[in-house]
């Protein structure tokens, strides 16, 4: 399969600093490397997305923060993604902090309703990342990106690349999920999301959790996105990230998971944020992050 890398180093979107190294962590821990050894031709989309310097901008609405610079790097992204969906190649895009999904969301959601071909989204995260200006606790932006691209919150960002709503509710599934705030809550019941919080992956187990997942999506879509928060790991596993929550996914729970949808044949493009090599030990969740790719993208161990 030919792969299509676009890396967008902003992390405007988040209060803690350093997710703007993440895509230079995950080269450096081999990803090149580890996608050629799976058979795959890898392209990067060069140059990268440029991105202002975060002290001399502006920080705007306390409200949502950064919302210039977040939606002008999005837009970027947006005509990037949706042209590798055009020219037929995988987008495996690498962030960054969550707020980049609202222009990945942007450029698939453009694609494919050119098309008229359905898709949907797996949220894999322990946060909801389903706040508005009017809901959130921080102003941070990384915790918008979800519903944003779902169609709530302010006219700029869900606007972009589209007087549209990028992507479908009903088509939408969050996994992992350990942290949400109270509206936030309220307003992901009141649009329909499928979640499955990690109480509920102990519950199933994490077998039947992968297997509940790819059925709801193999009934209603055609193309699925999985936009891979490394957050939604346990901090043993994954230290470097900005917001580490005990509770989370275990090594061998999270490749399972991603091995289960790399085999199901679904999957049509990939997205991996917040890692922070800042925080991280020894590059380790950026290793993390090139194996799960791997395993996403239909890499076994045997």
């Amino acid at each position: 399969m030919k792969i299509r890398v676009i890396e967008l180093p902003l992390d405007f979107g988040a209060s803690r600093r350093g997710s703007d190294m993440g895509p230079s962590a995950i080269r450096l821990a081999g990803l090149r490397e580890s996608l050629a050894e799976a058979g795959h031709i890898c392209e990067e989309d060069f140059p990268g997305i440029p991105v202002p310097v975060q002290e001399f901008a502006e920080e705007g609405n306390e409200r949502a923060k950064f919302l210039k610079p977040i939606a002008e790097a999005c837009g970027e992204l947006a005509a990037r993604v949706e042209k590798a969906v055009d020219d037929g190649v995988f987008p495996l895009i690498l962030g960054g902090d969550h707020s980049i999904a609202i222009g990945s969301l942007a450029g698939l959601g453009a694609a494919y309703r050119k098309r008229g071909e359905s898709w949907g989204v797996l949220w894999v995260d322990a946060h909801g990342d389903f706040n508005t200006p009017g809901t959130t606790p921080s102003g941070n932006i990384h915790g918008m990106s979800l519903a944003i691209s779902c169609g709530y919150g302010c006219g700029e960002l869900t606007g972009l690349h589209g007087d549209f709503r990028k992507l479908d509710p009903a088509n939408t599934a969050l996994v992992g999920v350990r942290d949400l705030d109270r509206m936030e809550k309220k307003l992901m019941r009141e649009a329909g999301l499928k979640v499955l919080t990690m109480t509920d992956v102990d519950r199933l187990g994490i077998a039947g959790a992968a297997g509940e997942l790819i059925r709801f999506f193999s009934m209603r879509v055609e193309h699925l996105h999985v936009s891979v928060d490394m957050d939604a790991l346990d901090p043993m596993v994954a230290p470097g990230v900005g917001i580490p929550l005990p509770g989370g996914f275990s090594y061998r729970e999270v490749l399972f998971l991603a091995e289960e949808l790399g085999a199901s044949k679904l999957l049509d493009s990939v997205e991996v944020v917040e890692v922070n090599p800042v925080l991280d030990v020894r590059n380790q969740t950026a290793k993390m992050a090139v194996e799960i790719i791997r395993r996403l993208l239909g890499g076994t161990i045997y």
